[in-house]
């Protein structure tokens, strides 16, 4: 596994945060690969640089498929842990990506409402035009923000967070995401990622009651240079 610390991108940092500019491949939180997940890498960037005898308390707010980068939030106490998961309930986290995709959506801005049935077996989302049993609703707003000869870029904000919901919803009005074979696009990135970025992220601190808002820069890659 790449991650280690000298490579971490923090992007914010105070006594009840931490923000991570994550890197393709990393995983948020430990799972059954058995690889170190970020959550570790910064419990571990906690404790030394803050010369924290025992075990760091860091809560997990949410999290970001293993072949997406950008935004991930943690939370350096409980209260604060709570309070996001609060925020999260109420939909007063805004969230925003930037996806490149090759099939140019036939509006240049629109809502894509699905609904959304996960399947654990296979790690993949089926989306239905229809509710249907067990499938959550999903709602997305796009808007093309520019295109090159061969991609476009959307940015994208969510107002569900569902199991791979952007890729599901783009890959059902046939734009999948660069490089997502799970969902239907025709070959993989060379890193093995796909171009999906959590870009940026806003939301009233838990405790200062401040407004916090922040972006993170898109993977150094020649796609997204591009743009």
């Amino acid at each position: 596994m790449h991650s280690n610390k000298d490579n971490l991108q923090v992007i914010y940092e105070d006594n009840h945060l931490i923000v991570i500019n994550k890197r393709i491949g990393d995983i948020v939180q430990g799972d059954k690969t058995g690889d170190l997940p970020l959550s570790e890498v910064v419990k571990d960037y906690i404790k030394q640089k803050y010369n924290k005898p025992g075990a760091v308390f860091l809560g997990v707010v949410h999290r970001l498929d293993r072949p997406t980068s950008g935004i991930v939030v943690f939370a350096r106490t409980s209260k604060a842990l709570s309070r996001m998961n609060e925020l999260l309930k109420k939909h007063q986290i805004k969230k925003t990506y930037q996806a490149i995709v090759k099939k140019r959506p036939e509006q240049d801005n629109g809502t894509l409402i699905h609904y959304l049935r996960k399947n654990s077996k296979n790690n993949k989302s089926t989306v239905y035009v229809n509710p249907i049993d067990n499938a959550k609703k999903a709602i997305l707003h796009y808007r093309c923000l520019s295109s090159s000869d061969t991609y476009h870029l959307l940015s994208i904000d969510l107002e569900t967070g569902r199991h791979h919901q952007i890729r599901a919803q783009l890959a059902k009005i046939g734009s999948p995401i660069k490089g997502d074979l799970k969902y239907g696009f025709s070959r993989s990135n060379k890193n093995g990622g796909i171009s999906l970025h959590a870009v940026a992220i806003e939301f009233i601190h838990p405790v200062k009651k401040e407004k916090i808002k922040l972006t993170a820069p898109a993977p150094e890659t020649d796609i997204w240079n591009v743009f």
